[in-house]
């Protein structure tokens, strides 16, 4: 069998994953051609999930929920093993969220986020501590990780659109989650500590949008924002070889985000005892 000379990898807001499922995502995860498939906002247990979907052939999945019912939660899937999956930041608030995966494939390092919203219960913007204490806790871990040598691709629904470039009506949102200064100032400190956002190093121009309102007619209007991102640290940036997002696919308001690399991202396997 030939060599694989690319990884792709994909992040993808699912919006609830037994929903996506019967919209066609087991048909999707095998024409998607990728090598590990991140999802965000898997909203179920893997007790709630169908048997093709929580164990799927041909892959291995795992999944980390959110103790509350319904909400949030992160998935997996990839076509080798990794050797370890971390799902804790350490601290109970963002860690009963079920929020994080932290998979180890060799030297490279994935990350599969699914970073809170920034508004609350009341429709304001409430939340937006917690989302940024939760940004600053995991950027912390992502340089350890960098720190001890690995190549680290970041990925998921930030739930941030950086500038304004990345979201159609930039002057009706500057109040509004997503769009705030201090959320854009803190993906202005990813940026700054080396991280690189994958789909702008290959498209500079605007109307690129991985989330789109479900009203009528917003998605056919491309009216949409640019959350979902792939970031790469620079010993990981060296080895990305593209990045698209592909609105074409349905089955979410989200659309997935992915990136090429050169296989050897993954390096020599860990030694193991």
């Amino acid at each position: 069998m030939a060599r694989l000379t690319t990884l792709r990898i994909v992040s993808w807001n699912v919006n609830g994953l037994r929903a996506c499922a019967k919209r066609g995502f087991r048909d999707w995860l095998d024409a998607s051609k990728a090598d590990v498939v991140g999802v965000q906002e898997v909203r179920a247990t893997l007790d709630d999930l169908p048997p093709e979907v929580a164990a799927p052939e041909g892959w291995h999945a795992s999944f980390s929920s959110a103790e509350r019912a319904g909400y949030s939660g992160v998935g997996l899937f990839s076509r080798r093993r990794p050797d370890s999956v971390e799902t804790r930041l350490g601290r109970r608030a963002f860690d009963a969220e079920g929020r994080l995966q932290i998979a180890r494939f060799g030297r490279l390092a994935i990350v599969n986020a699914y970073f809170p919203n920034g508004t609350g219960k009341d429709r304001d913007n409430s939340r937006v501590p917690f989302k940024l204490a939760f940004c600053r806790a995991l950027l912390a871990r992502i340089d350890r990780l960098r720190a001890e040598g690995s190549r680290v691709l970041v990925m998921g629904d930030f739930n941030t659109a950086h500038r304004e470039i990345d979201l159609a009506r930039p002057r009706e949102n500057r109040e509004s989650s997503g769009f705030l200064p201090e959320e854009r100032a803190e993906m202005d400190r990813w940026i700054a500590s080396g991280l690189t956002d994958c789909f702008r190093r290959f498209e500079p121009g605007p109307g690129h949008y991985s989330w789109w309102s479900q009203r009528l007619g917003v998605r056919a209007r491309n009216v949409g924002w640019r959350i979902d991102y792939v970031l790469a640290c620079p010993a990981a940036m060296e080895h990305v070889r593209g990045a698209w997002l592909s609105p074409h696919v349905t089955g979410s308001d989200h659309c997935p985000a992915g990136v090429e690399v050169a296989a050897r991202i993954v390096g020599p396997r860990r030694a193991t005892r």
